[in-house]
């Protein structure tokens, strides 16, 4: 797909993305429901993404990755912005919508658990960014300048 000598550049989320808020909604769904479904979109590793440009035949793979934490007023905001860019969760097993009780119950364990003492500063929402570039037939010159 890519001419010789050409870098694929790219970012995903990773595995670690919104960890605050997926233990959190299990949490309460166990509470409330006896059990708990997938909310959020499963995410990658960094250890994945090298073996997928590694087998599509990519050769001096870079993975580096950044987490971020974005502090937001409450769950709720959080969850109105995953929406907005489209992560919410795609499977087609599982439920379709959540409880409001479950809603309820998982703010307040959100807040509990990540938010600091001070309620007006908010929940953290970490972001694990996974950067990576590839390159597709490397000339030796490619090479040695990586070197």
């Amino acid at each position: 797909m890519l001419k010789d000598d050409s870098p694929f550049i790219a970012a995903v989320l990773g595995g670690d993305t919104l960890y605050e808020l997926r233990s959190s909604l299990q949490l309460a769904e166990l509470e409330r429901l006896s059990g708990f479904s997938s909310h959020v979109s499963p995410k990658t590793t960094g250890q994945d993404i090298a073996r997928l440009l590694q087998a599509c035949g990519y050769k001096l793979i870079t993975v580096d990755i950044t987490d971020m934490k974005i502090r937001y007023p409450s769950m709720f905001e959080l969850m109105f912005d995953i929406q907005g860019m489209g992560e919410s969760n795609a499977s087609i097993f599982g439920s379709k919508h959540m409880h409001k009780e479950v809603l309820q119950a998982s703010a307040a364990i959100y807040q509990n658990l990540y938010g600091s003492g001070n309620i007006e500063e908010g929940v953290p929402a970490t972001f694990q960014v996974i950067h990576f570039i590839g390159w597709k037939n490397p000339t030796k010159a490619t090479s040695l300048r990586s070197q």
